[in-house]
């Protein structure tokens, strides 16, 4: 039946099934992988309209390589060391004495439970102590854990990746019969080779980008272009090295100063996404579900090793003398999800193995996968849970960050505290946010768009920014800042009288986003009508009183602002769309007093949403 599949189709296919489980993924809030592996699985091993080996030939393990590389250098470049003040003692310990530790009992653990050889144990030990970025992150923005959780995990998947990789290949070494001196001869020349090319291509390509000699809209294709050639020049002196030099590499040019390089983070997460999708199809399309009996009777004792014996030594001990509370150590030693690294490499070393007939090498597979799928789906459906029973996640974020500090703003801001939401009032005023700290709000004084905010202004928590400053240009920058963390529609700007009067200078396109409440408001006339006694007020819905009963009965004083669900998410009235409030649901309105002006004034009829005005 393969054969009868052209490969232009069967391509796309692989394409669209990645996508498609992404998607259904993020509906229905799982680790995107849980679904790509059955995916995998389904059109491989079980329907068998997938042969990886018969499609790609040759170039299989090749594309593997560079998509892990892209991987490795994506998760790099998060790495901003000014983002872990407090806690790089137990994330160094977690990347040194707790892979120590873990590689130890799993290769303790391979030996006995699985009968495997030495040689072969001790590859699965140090393969299957990589946790990952590609399926930490994903299932952290499930879990929504605390700041100092999310950081320490993000951290040891992005640091434990290239190190596994590094002790993976010395393994390998070790299984393939190579004496002690050799194994020192490889071990330099990957550390050596790998750490030297990843400093010079990023020195190269960070001089480049700072000094805008590479064009706007070739700076990801260049930046690509340098973290291929880094890779292939480290491979072709020492086998895998390239893995350290882009993780070099990344780390180097996310720490570098007065270097952006949020484009080509943007564009590498797009890119990693993808490459995610067909590596974990693909892979898990060309296992052989029979090889999993060669586990043996032992297997289930495996796992449980894995998860309950060492995963927790290697988290207590790395947390020993650190402020982590027990509970917190208890949350980071369950969260520890394998992912396409590990997959990638057992998979490369796998065929090694199998060409040098070495005894045992068919236990390596099914024993790194069995791993893959077990930590995913156990960990998916169970973190979520422990973290909220132990206090560490949030239920919904309730974080809003408000741009502005006048009248409007302010009025808002102590509206929604006192709804439940944890408001953040943000300003370069420092006089002008006096009556919002008064007000017993909190309060930031700086730019939102500064390398200040960036490092100082905690997003953990956050899911509104509401952009009501009096100057249009800043509204939009907050905007565009913030849209890549918060999302589109995470990110919403009220209107300003000047931006009625300067439509010429709007932006447009893929920039345009949805003006805040009705079309009839701006800046001004929430000002005018807060003066002349206007209040905001939250009403409940119920059967039998809707939307529409609150309007009616205010006698069209009411203006809807926002409405909450059930579950406190902050819903805005906007010019282009109106929340589908239901019964249960909250509506926050600002009434007009009923001697002051009994309606506002209609704004200019326009078809489509207007954005915010261009930055000067």
């Amino acid at each position: 039946m393969i054969e009868n599949i052209p490969i232009p189709l069967t391509l796309t296919g692989i394409v669209v099934l990645g996508v498609l489980a992404q998607w259904i993924a993020w509906r229905l809030r799982l680790p995107a992988i849980v679904l790509l592996l059955a995916v995998g699985i389904l059109v491989g091993p079980v329907f068998h309209l997938l042969d990886p080996d018969a499609v790609f030939g040759d170039l299989l393990f090749p594309f593997a390589s560079l998509s892990v590389a892209i991987i490795l250098f994506e998760g790099a470049l998060t790495l901003r060391f000014r983002e872990i003040h407090g806690l790089k003692g137990p994330i160094l310990n977690l990347v040194s004495l707790g892979a120590a530790i873990n590689i130890f009992v799993l290769t303790a653990s391979a030996l006995y439970f699985l009968r495997a050889p030495i040689g072969i144990a001790l590859l699965i030990g140090t393969i299957a102590s990589v946790t990952g970025p590609t399926v930490v992150v994903p299932m952290l923005r499930a879990i929504r854990p605390t700041p100092v959780i999310d950081k320490v995990l993000r951290w040891e998947g992005i640091i434990i990746d290239p190190i596994g990789a590094i002790l993976a290949v010395i393994a390998l070494e070790f299984a393939l019969k190579v004496n002690n001196t050799e194994i020192g001869w490889v071990l330099g020349k990957l550390v050596v080779s790998g750490s030297v090319i990843g400093v010079v291509a990023a020195l190269l390509l960070g001089g480049l980008l700072k000094r805008h000699l590479v064009p706007w809209y070739l700076r990801n294709v260049v930046t690509l272009a340098v973290l291929f050639c880094a890779f292939t020049a480290s491979n072709m002196i020492a086998h895998e090295a390239g893995l350290l030099a882009v993780t070099v590499m990344g780390v180097i040019l996310a720490n570098t100063r007065d270097l952006d390089m949020e484009d080509v983070l943007n564009f590498k997460e797009s890119l990693t996404v993808l490459l995610v999708s067909l590596l974990f199809i693909i892979l898990a399309a060309r296992l052989d579900l029979s090889s999993f009996q060669t586990l043996g009777w032992g297997f289930p004792l495996f796992l449980f090793a894995v998860f309950f014996v060492a995963r927790p030594m290697a988290v207590f001990a790395s947390a020993t003398g650190s402020k982590l509370s027990m509970r917190e150590r208890g949350l980071i030693a369950w969260i520890g999800p394998r992912g396409i690294v590990a997959a990638a490499i057992a998979s490369l070393f796998a065929l090694r193995l199998e060409a040098e007939q070495i005894p045992g090498g068919d236990l390596l597979v099914p024993a790194i996968f069995s791993i893959i799928i077990a930590s995913v789906l156990i960990q998916s459906f169970t973190a979520r849970r422990l973290a909220l029973s132990w206090g560490l996640a949030e239920q919904q974020p309730l974080g809003v960050i408000i741009l502005g500090s006048g009248t409007v703003p302010v009025a808002i801001g102590e509206s929604l505290k006192k709804a439940g939401f944890d408001v953040t009032l943000a300003d370069s005023n420092w006089d002008a946010l006096k009556r919002a700290r008064m007000g017993g709000l909190k309060t930031y004084f700086g730019s939102i768009v500064s390398d200040h905010a960036d490092h100082h202004l905690d997003l953990s928590g956050v899911a509104r920014l509401l952009a009501m400053s009096n100057r249009p240009a800043q509204n939009t920058l907050a905007c565009l800042h913030y849209r890549s963390e918060l999302g589109t529609d995470g990110v919403f700007a009220l209107r300003t009288s000047e931006d009625r009067d300067k439509a010429q200078m709007t932006l447009s396109g893929s920039l345009k986003m949805p003006w805040l409440f009705d079309d009839r408001i701006d800046d001004v006339t929430l000002e005018k009508a807060l003066e002349s006694g206007a209040v905001i007020k939250t009403s409940k819905l119920r059967d039998n009183y809707t939307l529409a009963h609150l309007i009616e009965r205010s006698e069209g004083l009411a203006i809807p602002l926002f409405a909450i669900d059930p579950r406190k998410r902050l819903l805005p009235f906007t010019s282009s769309d109106e929340p589908a409030a239901r019964s249960g649901w909250e509506i926050m309105a600002m009434h007009l007093k009923a001697d002051g002006p009994s309606k506002l004034d209609a704004a200019p009829e326009e078809s489509d949403p207007v954005e915010p005005a261009a930055p000067a």
